[in-house]
This record gives C-alpha cells, sequence and structure tokens, in this order.
C-alpha cells in the first residue's frame, strides 16, 4: 500500500477509493479474502518459549553453576551420596521456578481467552456484529459512546464524538473528533482530529470509520513491536544473585587452591590433598541457598496472588520493593481516570455505601 500519503490529509471519498470501500462497507467474500491475506487483527505477543527451554532457563544462575559442578566433582570421587543430594536440590529448585511460572502464564491466558473484543461492522450494506480479530483494511465500522475502537479508523461520519486517548498517547482529557481532513503533514496521534486509534476509548457521542490500519500497523501496535524487540532487563534480585555467585566461587576457588598448595609445601600425599580441596569446596557452597530463594520468591507470588496479582516470573515479585522512585505525570498514567460513585444520598436523608 502506498505509504507516501496520510489518512488523515485525504477526503473521505478518496480514502473509500484507495481501500476499494464505500460507505455500504465490504462484500462478506471480499473480506473474508483480505482477512486471508492481511492476517488477524490482533497484536503479536512475544514467542512462548518451549516447554525445554522454559525448564532449562531454571538452571541459569551462577549458584547452580557451582552446585552443578560441585555434584560432577562429588561424582568422580565416589561421593554417591554428596551427589544426589546436591542434584535433587538443584532438581527441585528447577521444579519449583518451572512449575510457578507454568501457572502463572496458564492465568494469564485463561484471562485473555475471557476477553473476546466484538465490533459494530457494515458489511453487505447490512450492520453486523462481528469478532474484531475479523477487521480488515477497507471495513466500515460503527461507534458509540463506551465503545473500544478495534483498529485504526479515518472517521468519517460524526456526531458530537470525543475519545479518550490515554492509552496511546498519555493524554487524559477526552478528544474532539472530526470528519474533515487536514493539511498538515507528520501530525502526532495526538493532532489527528479526524482518526480513531485502537486501544482508544469513544467517551461520548457517535461515529463511523473506514478501518485503514489493523494489528501490527495500527499506531499501539507498532509501539507493541518496539517492546516486543526491547531486550529483557535483569531484575535486581538476579543481579545480586549473579554478583554473590561470581564472588562465591572466586573466594571458594581460591581457599581450594590454597588448601591444595598449603598441602603440597607441607609434603602431604597430592590425591588426599587434592580430596581435601575439593572436599572444602563442596562444604562451602550453600546448597540450599538457591531452595531458599526459590520457595521465598514462591511465598512472595501467592501472596500478590491472593491480592489478584499475577507474577509470570518469580523473579519480579521483588523488583517492586527496589523502586525509590515512582514517576507519573498526570492522572489517566497510574489511576483509571474514571470517576467511581461512593456514596448515595436520597431525597429522605438516607446514605449508602456502594
Amino acid at each position: 500500500m502506498d505509504k507516501k500519503y496520510f489518512w488523515y490529509q485525504l477526503e473521505t471519498d478518496e480514502v473509500f477509493n484507495r481501500l476499494s470501500s464505500s460507505t455500504h462497507g465490504l462484500a462478506e467474500s471480499r473480506a473474508l479474502e483480505d482477512l486471508k491475506q492481511e492476517g488477524p487483527n490482533e497484536i503479536e505477543s512475544k514467542q512462548k518459549e518451549g516447554f525445554f527451554k522454559k525448564f532449562f532457563k531454571q538452571f541459569a544462575s551462577p549458584l547452580i553453576y557451582i552446585l552443578l559442578a560441585a555434584a560432577i566433582i562429588t561424582f568422580f570421587l565416589e561421593e554417591y551420596i554428596d551427589s544426589v543430594v546436591i542434584l535433587g536440590v538443584v532438581l527441585a529448585n528447577a521444579v519449583l521456578g518451572f512449575a510457578q511460572e507454568k501457572k502463572a502464564e496458564n492465568a494469564l491466558q485463561a484471562l485473555s481467552n475471557m476477553i473476546v473484543p466484538e465490533t459494530k461492522v457494515i458489511r453487505d450494506n447490512t450492520k453486523k456484529t462481528i469478532s474484531s480479530r475479523d477487521l480488515v483494511p477497507g471495513d466500515v465500522v460503527l461507534l458509540e459512546s463506551g465503545d473500544r475502537v478495534p483498529a485504526d479508523l479515518r472517521l468519517f461520519y460524526v456526531k458530537n464524538m470525543t475519545c479518550d486517548e490515554a492509552p496511546l498517547t498519555g493524554e487524559s482529557i477526552p478528544v474532539d473528533k472530526s470528519s474533515l481532513p487536514l493539511e498538515e503533514r507528520y501530525l502526532t496521534a495526538s493532532d489527528q482530529k479526524n482518526m480513531a486509534f485502537a486501544g482508544t476509548y469513544v467517551t461520548q457521542g457517535i461515529g463511523k470509520g473506514i478501518v485503514v490500519s489493523t494489528g501490527k500497523y495500527t499506531e499501539i501496535g507498532k509501539i507493541s513491536e518496539s517492546i516486543r524487540e526491547s531486550k529483557e532487563i535483569k531484575t535486581p534480585l538476579i543481579k545480586k544473585i549473579e554478583y554473590f555467585g561470581i564472588l562465591l566461587s572466586i573466594a571458594i576457588l581460591a581457599a581450594a587452591i590454597f588448601t591444595f598448595v598449603v598441602g603440597l609445601l607441607r609434603g602431604l600425599d597430592i590425591l588426599e590433598t587434592f580430596l581435601a580441596s575439593v572436599s572444602l569446596a563442596v562444604a562451602a557452597i550453600p546448597e540450599g541457598l538457591p531452595a531458599t530463594l526459590t520457595i521465598t520468591l514462591a511465598l512472595g507470588v501467592k501472596a500478590m496472588a491472593s491480592r489478584n496479582a499475577i507474577i509470570r516470573s518469580m523473579p519480579s515479585v521483588e523488583t517492586l520493593g527496589s523502586a525509590t522512585v515512582i514517576c507519573s505525570d498526570k492522572t489517566g498514567t497510574l489511576t483509571k481516570n474514571q470517576m467511581t460513585v461512593t456514596q448515595i444520598y436520597t431525597s429522605d436523608g438516607n446514605t449508602f455505601e456502594t
């Protein structure tokens, strides 16, 4: 599709011509064909990690590496009980972490499946209600107060229509909408008065618009794409554990080498000195620390779940506790930007709490 123009600059007739549509909407057969080519009107989420990748990710910790090394060494030294105990601790830690993340992922998926947004469209000159996933460019969408805009629309009819664009622009004040073309180029989303964007809400009035962008090509979809491409940031706890693991590894290695060297200088048997050094290293490793951390985080996740907050990754449960400053610019960013009735006063003097 030609991108040398902006939809908000075009007259509505020109928009319909470019999208081969009309005020009567698309033909159902044409919409189904376009849906196969364009794909569903949804924003792609991050590709899910496979079962094995998710499981083996639980072993990605310096402390776990030390424990695995200790298990291997004790096995070759024929200290089988110690080896089995260490491996048991490592495996229990991995299973617990995997189970918790899987449980959180299933809960999020269940919530997602419960929300099946629908929208009112005109197809074959008939008003229909369809799933928002089935929208394609050229569809005519009908909007009224309270509706969530399902895709990026070029409005061609409005009546006292305003939209809350806080999810996209951060501006909590509703924006008055128009159907007239705009002359300026390179306008920001907040200045495109004749456009209605996916993810925003109609707060007042009614309107009609033609779909110009769906899925990842919408303004909110572009933001989602940039977030998907961003790198994951380690939580403060993970950074501290990794730093501690490195320091501990260096300290254990230094102590083992020192013990081995002193034993050789004193004329002790090389094999016995080596075994003593390895035993010291194994004894210095805190086998219970990874399991203790996992159990502690799991308890934190459970406490958050009891307050209706789902934590997907266990280390994230302590991230908010590490925050020292929270910056917010205005209402509508951290708050819902919705007025709520808390008390009702009747004419006979009674008061009711809501």
